[in-house]
């Protein structure tokens, strides 16, 4: 039998940073920044984006206020957690000349562990496809992200590109979290029904001065993430596609996609599950020491593709169709899994508004197939 779920009121929401804070964490959540929703270290419940929405559709984002005190009352921003697993740039180890020859000194891992406050079902979901990518055990990856405790909140609202109802990734996280949230705010009460996933989050949820969830808070809990399943922005038939897309290389589609794209990386950069990277190697002037640097890199770029004798891919229409087909197809094989979650951030960012549902929807529409695997 589950254990019950609790209520914790708005005002006692410091308890749970305090908790964490008390534990070693270096709590991360949602702030407001540059107009946007960044994810920053916070210590204070203040410091979480009280009454702020966003307003997202293809390469468009504003920030908007609301009518109400809602902690999070957004959708996604420009940043994934991504990027405190599986940093944009970090050294791998430093070198340096001895009488016998180089010793090596890996880079150690950060001291202390992340907390994620504010982990959508669709970002709990990217974290579990990136922890199929980075299988090392005694990787940076694997040490960060075994030790991260994920505080998960249930989506109380979609925005205008998320599609998570249609990948199976939201809006309420099933798993893969420490503990759960759900905003409440109807009749006047503010308050978070909280559940524990797993043993350490239920350590957490003892030290919250928590009460039992009522019938009417449980309801309301549901609620809350219906309204985010009938707000959903996109939609995307995925049945059959890795299949459609492979039949489909030669499609006129891509010259056309191919016309508008930028090939600015902003779709790979935004992506939670997009891994590709590049590595850097450097020394100083005498020669005595050298550093590994690793940094992201985006199938994208001319110099990804690079080998000798030039890059495999020169034209806009070979790279954008290899970002959506491994996205969405050829994943599939390598992982087991599709590498979207249906968040939108690529077609939020995209400047030029490309957005995949519709490459897809264009695709499947000009063979007459609605979900069949023909």
């Amino acid at each position: 039998m589950s254990d019950p779920v609790r209520v914790l009121r708005r005002h006692d929401l410091q308890h749970l940073l305090n908790a964490l804070a008390d534990r070693g964490y270096r709590i991360v959540g949602p702030t407001v920044r540059d107009g946007a929703i960044v994810y920053a270290e916070i210590t204070l419940a203040s410091d979480l984006p009280e009454g702020w929405t966003d307003r997202q559709d293809g390469g468009t984002y504003r920030l908007e206020r609301r009518n109400d005190a809602a902690l999070f009352g957004y959708a996604v921003g420009p940043h994934s957690w991504k990027k405190f697993l599986f940093p944009p740039r970090a050294r791998l180890w430093q070198a340096d000349r001895a009488p016998q020859g180089f010793t090596v000194t890996p880079e150690p891992v950060d001291d202390a562990p992340y907390a994620f406050l504010g982990v959508r079902s669709c970002e709990l979901h990217a974290i579990a496809i990136q922890d199929k990518v980075f299988v090392d055990p005694a990787g940076a990856y694997r040490q960060r992200r075994d030790r991260a405790f994920l505080v998960a909140v249930n989506c109380g609202q979609a925005g205008g590109t998320c599609f998570c109802v249609s990948m199976n990734t939201g809006p309420r996280a099933e798993s893969g979290y420490d503990l759960a949230l759900t905003e409440i705010m109807d009749g006047g009460r503010h308050a978070f029904t909280v559940e524990a996933g797993s043993a350490r989050g239920k350590d957490v949820l003892e030290m919250l001065p928590t009460e039992e969830a009522s019938a009417f808070d449980l309801e309301a809990s549901a609620r809350c993430t219906e309204r985010a399943v009938q707000q959903m922005g996109r939609s995307m038939d995925v049945k059959g596609v890795p299949e459609l897309l492979a039949r489909n290389l030669e499609h006129p589609r891509w010259d056309e996609v191919a016309s508008r794209c930028l090939t600015c990386a902003n779709c790979t950069m935004v992506c939670p599950t997009c891994f590709c990277s590049t590595v850097e190697d450097t020394t100083d002037l005498t020669g005595d020491h050298a550093e590994r640097w690793e940094s992201w890199d985006s199938c994208f770029t001319m110099a990804f593709s690079h080998v000798h004798g030039g890059s495999v891919r020169t034209s806009t229409k070979a790279r954008y169709r290899q970002w959506l087909t491994h996205k969405l197809s050829t994943w599939h094989d390598q992982f087991g899994t599709s590498g979207c979650v249906g968040c939108g951030r690529c077609i939020t960012w995209c400047p030029v508004a490309i957005d995949l549902t519709h490459e897809v929807a264009a695709i499947r529409n000009s063979e007459g197939t609605h979900g069949s695997d023909r």
